[in-house]
């Protein structure tokens, strides 16, 4: 069955369901814990039958891609002129900041833990939240799938790896620090050691 991943028309009731779903999805691993935040903790707090969440998201891995990919929603990248620098910086701040938000870094670190052993669960994470991502900065920076991958990597990795280590978004001075980090490899151009070992 197709899934439903960002396709959300809106004033459909389908919709509605969804929204008050990702809500309730958010709080109770913002409340619990990513781990206590069953199925059945998800549906009650979203007042709605288990049934009627499984038969949108067959597993709570599923449901959490959505739910991330319904907190992140489009990638800020239409910048007037805006330069590659500019668009990863404000990438960079962007991811952040979602990351920061209430239950969504508990979310996106919990999934990704379980995906390392878990291949189906793997797939829906680069296929439906990764991807659509990587294409809209390949296409907007003008930069090779490889170069992009390393981007993503190193900064959900740091973001992510600090949610996990203190339970605490990064503070802005790191962020900005990250960014320059960034910055600096990427104005090297392509072709830096280390930049090739994604993918082929």
């Amino acid at each position: 069955m197709s899934s439903t991943t960002s396709a959300r028309p809106p004033g459909r009731p389908r919709a509605g369901v969804n929204e008050v779903v990702f809500a309730a999805t958010l709080s109770t691993v913002h409340e619990l814990g990513y781990a206590r935040a069953t199925v059945e903790r998800i549906a009650a707090a979203a007042g709605v039958a288990k049934s009627t969440v499984y038969r949108r998201w067959p597993t709570k891995g599923a449901l959490i891609v959505d739910c991330l990919l319904d907190a992140f929603g489009p990638a800020p990248l239409a910048g007037a002129g805006a330069g590659g620098a500019e668009l990863m910086a404000s990438t960079i701040r962007w991811i952040a900041a979602k990351v920061g938000e209430p239950g969504v870094g508990d979310a996106f670190a919990g999934v990704f833990s379980d995906a390392v052993s878990d291949p189906a669960l793997r797939e829906i994470l680069s296929t439906q939240l990764q991807d659509p991502y990587r294409l809209a900065l390949q296409d907007a920076l003008g930069e090779p799938e490889n170069r992009v991958l390393f981007f993503i990597d190193v900064v959900v990795g740091v973001l992510l790896h600090r949610m996990g280590m203190t339970g605490e978004p990064m503070a802005d001075a790191d962020v900005e620090a990250l960014v320059e980090m960034v910055l600096r490899h990427f104005a090297e151009g392509p072709g830096v050691p280390g930049c090739s070992g994604s993918g082929s």
